[in-house]
């Protein structure tokens, strides 16, 4: 299968010029034209790459890098017509890859592409030999992830152990409310949503890199290993 870039880009020139290249180089693209779309976009499809234009509609590029960040580390290159050396420090410093001025050669971008992939793929390759390793006590509220002791609170752990039992399967946020609260007590959606950051935290912290709790736009979350 392809790899699959996704072009986050108001310039429709720009855009297409650069989801030419890419196809030529064998590459799938998708266009998007408004900031508020991207990280809905990026959690449902999860794309090989991002270029990621740093001034757009409704929401910059550098926000949206930061929200991406939270929940996935998929490669990014920022796009700008930006030069401060202080827009390149920041955009960096939240966790893109790489940063590329306007004007710029279409062709440098598919090979700075190229390169973030090379570079990636010894580690790509490790994390798909790598078996996951999650042991949960139930009677002790004991979770450890490859031998690392998860310091989870008990809504935490309930909420790991209930995702654990049924992998793959989609549940709502209110199903996890009626899962996680027997006492029917009053949570919103963002109780959960703030269970599952800090789940994905101490997990990253652990050692998991994957992301196994994955949000469904629209719906909820699932679990797979």
């Amino acid at each position: 299968m392809p790899k699959h870039i996704l072009i986050v880009e108001d310039e429709s020139k720009i855009a297409n010029l650069l989801q030419s290249y890419f196809q030529a180089s064998q590459y799938q693209t998708t266009i998007l034209d408004h900031g508020t779309h991207v990280t809905g976009w990026v959690k449902y499809h999860k794309p090989a790459m991002i270029l990621l234009d740093l001034m757009l509609p409704g929401k910059d590029g550098i926000d949206i890098c930061r929200e991406i960040r939270h929940f996935s580390n998929i490669p990014i290159i920022m796009i700008t017509a930006r030069i401060d050396e202080i827009d390149r420090i920041i955009g960096l410093e939240i966790g893109a890859d790489d940063y590329i001025c306007k004007p710029f050669s279409p062709r440098e971008v598919v090979l700075r592409a190229k390169v973030i992939f090379r570079r990636l793929a010894p580690l790509l390759d490790c994390k798909q030999s790598q078996k996951l390793k999650l042991f949960l006590d139930e009677e002790k509220y004991i979770a450890n992830y490859n031998q690392t002791e998860l310091d989870l609170t008990p809504v935490e752990f309930r909420l790991l152990t209930f995702f654990h039992k049924k992998p793959g399967k989609v549940f709502s946020r209110e199903q996890l409310m009626n899962a996680l609260y027997e006492d029917q007590r009053i949570v919103t959606d963002r109780t959960i949503d703030s269970h599952i950051r800090n789940l994905r935290k101490k997990l990253l912290h652990a050692g998991c890199t994957d992301e196994i709790i994955h949000s469904v736009y629209g719906v909820g979350y699932k679990y797979e290993l």
